[in-house]
């Protein structure tokens, strides 16, 4: 039996082949975000009266298009709360779920190149044990312990002086991560249609009451958007203004090398990362494409980019060929934080702003959304995230921590 073909997966679909006229919550997106809001929800405060609606196939956006990284060292203490509860629900979704979706703790090198950036990363190392993320500051022979296979030297171009070691850094399969979800949410009744667009917003005065699709008017008690980069066509129906940018954001996975590589590899000073999937294959990835755009086609001048690197500080993956490449689409907000919660149109919530680390974020966003939805209130660890930040001149800042910038 082939271990990556999910032959035991049940999704127990709704009968319904059309959605009801009427839902406490309406989710618009079947990706990640969606679905885990709508699992926690069900499972966490009994509202079950949720319908998630999706253009395509469950998982067919930026869910399935990442590149699976679940870290939590940001700069920010706000950040790494919020993304540290985020790897700790990951540690235990496959007991929660009864589904394997193949996590995995590999711990995380982020590497600095420059003096500089040797001090930025020995900073992040301080915030992050402050703030509750075990860290370590560690040095090149170190480095060449935890990777053995890194040329120290970068070519001679890019001499590594450093990282910072993230102990909890893992990843987990991106498309098993959408199933568990689905299949938790369905299983507590909650209705996901597929192949369902949403073509606009039902407002009565000022206040969103439901959504058009191409089946027909569904009127809700809220609305919550997790399209991803499509979100600012979502938030215009709804008269929201957005500090977000659409970005393309490409990856690329090369054939098997021995399951020798064990940590993930970042590079804050030459912007991308490198990590081995459970295939053997050697996955990479590095900064979205500079032109906003909603393009999801990737190229030749990336490929060669992202490659040079790699094998400056991988020598081995010179003899390695890609053998698929694909992009995604990112909803980048103006501080490089994610965008949570409530707006100035009553009845429309966002979950937004994920840029190029929405996927680590996934089980912490549902939880804290479906928590804010079920109670009418904003959680703590969510309030610093709320879009009214920007009016109140609070902005997030945190660049430095995208990783791809």
């Amino acid at each position: 039996m082939n271990e990556f073909v999910e032959t035991l997966l049940d999704l127990p679909w709704q009968t319904e082949t059309e959605p009801n006229h009427t839902y406490d919550v309406v989710i618009i997106g079947g990706g990640g975000h969606g679905l885990a809001t709508a699992y926690y929800l069900a499972t966490r405060h009994g509202i079950t009266n949720v319908c998630v609606l999706d253009a395509s196939y469950i998982g067919s956006g930026n869910s399935g298009r990442n590149t699976t990284i679940i870290r939590s060292n940001y700069g920010i203490p706000e950040a790494i709360a919020f993304y540290q509860e985020s790897l700790s629900m990951y540690e235990g979704l496959e007991s929660e779920t009864g589904c394997w979706v193949m996590h995995n703790t590999k711990g995380q090198l982020w590497m600095a190149h420059s003096t500089g950036t040797a001090r930025t990363e020995q900073t992040r190392v301080l915030m992050n044990n402050a703030c509750g993320a075990p860290s370590d500051y560690v040095s090149p022979a170190e480095i060449r312990k935890i990777v053995p296979q890194i040329d120290l030297t970068g070519g001679g171009r890019y001499p590594v002086q450093g990282a910072s070691y993230l102990h909890g850094g893992a990843t987990a399969r991106h498309d098993r991560v959408v199933w568990a979800y689905a299949q938790g949410a369905l299983r507590a009744g909650v209705h996901i249609f597929q192949n369902t667009a949403v073509n606009g917003l039902v407002k009565d005065g000022g206040r969103v009451t439901g959504v058009t699709t191409s089946k027909g008017s569904i009127s809700a008690g809220v609305v919550l958007s997790a399209v991803g980069g499509h979100v600012s066509t979502v938030s215009k129906w709804a008269d929201v203004r957005l500090p977000i940018r659409t970005h393309t954001l490409q990856a690329f996975v090369t054939n098997a090398y021995a399951h020798e590589f064990a940590p993930i590899v970042s590079s804050n000073d030459l912007v991308f990362y490198v990590s081995q999937t459970a295939r053997g294959q050697m996955l990479l990835g590095a900064e979205y494409d500079r032109q906003a755009s909603y393009d999801r086609g990737t190229s030749f001048a990336y490929l060669q980019s992202v490659s040079a690197k790699a094998v400056a500080l991988f020598p081995f993956m010179a003899k390695l060929r890609i053998l698929r490449s694909w992009a995604g689409i990112c909803d980048i907000s103006t501080d490089f934080s994610p965008i949570m919660g409530y707006t100035n149109t009553p009845g429309f919530l966002l979950s937004t702003g994920w840029g190029t680390w929405g996927f680590k974020a996934i089980p912490a966003a549902g939880s804290q959304l479906a928590k804010l939805i079920a109670d009418d209130a904003t959680p703590d660890l969510i309030k610093p995230f709320a879009l009214s930040r920007f009016e109140r001149e609070m902005a997030m800042a945190d660049p430095s921590s995208a990783g791809t910038k």
